[in-house]
């Protein structure tokens, strides 16, 4: 597995392509707490946008509270402008099911319709349960169902595989 860093710096390539090939003016970043959120600060820096960075905290929009229990310190979403209309560039550290993606959608749309949403993920592992793909990912990785990625933060970001019990 690649280091954060090195992800990061490629993260900011393609997604600076991206924005350039498809003429994408002035998009909002949004960041998925908390580790979406920690990758996304480093993005929004070495793109230099505008607009100022956003956060979504999905726990209220989970469909699997019974798995995972509640968290018991939620801190509030902050979008800086309307997402009407706006091109959205969502980020998560890492996408796995594909829950946290459909959940954090499920919290833009409450705020407004955007015209389009980017999903970038730092790392992409094995076993979606949703039908929910990233446009720009930084490393794929295969596990078995007994292992996690996790990323520790903020400073430094480290990404590790760890036993599901853990």
């Amino acid at each position: 597995m690649k280091d954060v860093d090195t992800l990061v710096s490629e993260l900011v390539q393609v997604t600076r392509k991206k924005i350039q090939d498809e003429s994408i003016e002035d998009p909002m970043m949004i960041g998925i707490h908390t580790g979406g959120a920690w990758v996304a600060e480093r993005l929004h820096e070495g793109l230099a946008l505008k607009t100022p960075l956003g956060a979504l905290n999905i726990s209220f929009y989970r469909d699997d509270f019974t798995r995972i229990g509640m968290h018991p310190q939620v801190t509030p979403s902050h979008l800086p402008a309307s997402v009407e209309d706006r091109n959205i560039i969502l980020v998560d550290d890492v996408l796995y099911t594909g829950r946290t993606i459909r959940a954090a959608l499920n919290e833009i749309f409450d705020y407004g319709r955007p015209r389009r949403v980017i999903l970038v993920c730092l790392v992409e592992r094995s076993g979606r349960e949703l039908p929910i793909q990233a446009d720009i990912v930084g490393e794929y990785i295969e596990l078995a169902t007994n292992q996690q990625v996790k990323l520790a933060g903020p400073q430094p970001l480290n990404l590790s595989i760890v036993d599901a019990a853990t």
